[in-house]
């Protein structure tokens, strides 16, 4: 989890280091991590000494040291010094604002969601939950997955997939189709002549 204003931080350049303290790594050199504010990479993760972190590494961090110190000292495991850096917008932003799909664009997205709909041991399910999603938006993941007998996660990690495609965006609560996911429910209705 990155605090709001470190993600501000890294973005603008002034930070870059975050202090964790983890009972095993959760994060190695290279990986990424999605934010609200932009992509962030890891750089170096290195478990380092409590006492042994700086006043200047702390600032780095964004905050004062005492706090710092004292945060991770009501924890078990490690402590890792994470070195961070911006490294760029999540691509899934800006391709669910585009609405504006070619027709080889709006079949490949029908043949990856009938491909997800083969491969379910449940059966289709993502024009369902498109559906679902427009039908309610703004509605807790619970009580739309209420609605269709299923549990709050599996659901989530569902609309967690097609939010990959670009075609959901997550509100608190709940969700929203997108652009690119109204626009291609809206070509799913046209081949099956449906106006709903």
């Amino acid at each position: 989890m990155i605090p709001r204003a470190l993600m501000d931080g890294i973005v603008s350049g002034e930070l870059d280091l975050a202090f964790r303290r983890w009972t095993r790594r959760m994060h190695v050199p290279g990986g990424t991590q999605r934010t609200p504010g932009g992509v962030v990479r890891f750089e170096a993760v290195d478990v380092v000494d409590l006492d042994a972190i700086t006043e200047d590494e702390a600032g780095r961090a964004g905050q004062p040291l005492e706090r710092i110190r004292a945060a991770l000292a009501q924890k078990e495991g490690d402590v890792y010094r994470i070195r961070l850096s911006f490294a760029g917008a999540d691509e899934r932003v800006a391709l669910r604002e585009k609405a504006r799909l070619t027709p080889k664009q709006r079949d490949d997205l029908v043949s990856t969601l009938a491909g997800m709909d083969d491969r379910s041991k449940r059966g289709p399910w993502t024009r369902q939950h498109l559906e679902l999603i427009e039908a309610h938006p703004s509605t807790l993941a619970e009580e739309i997955a209420a609605s269709i007998g299923r549990e709050k996660l599996p659901f989530k990690a569902d609309v967690r997939r097609l939010k990959e495609l670009g075609l959901t965006e997550s509100l608190r609560p709940g969700y929203r189709l997108s652009p690119r996911g109204r626009a291609l429910l809206r070509h799913l209705r046209s081949l099956d002549g449906s106006s709903a």
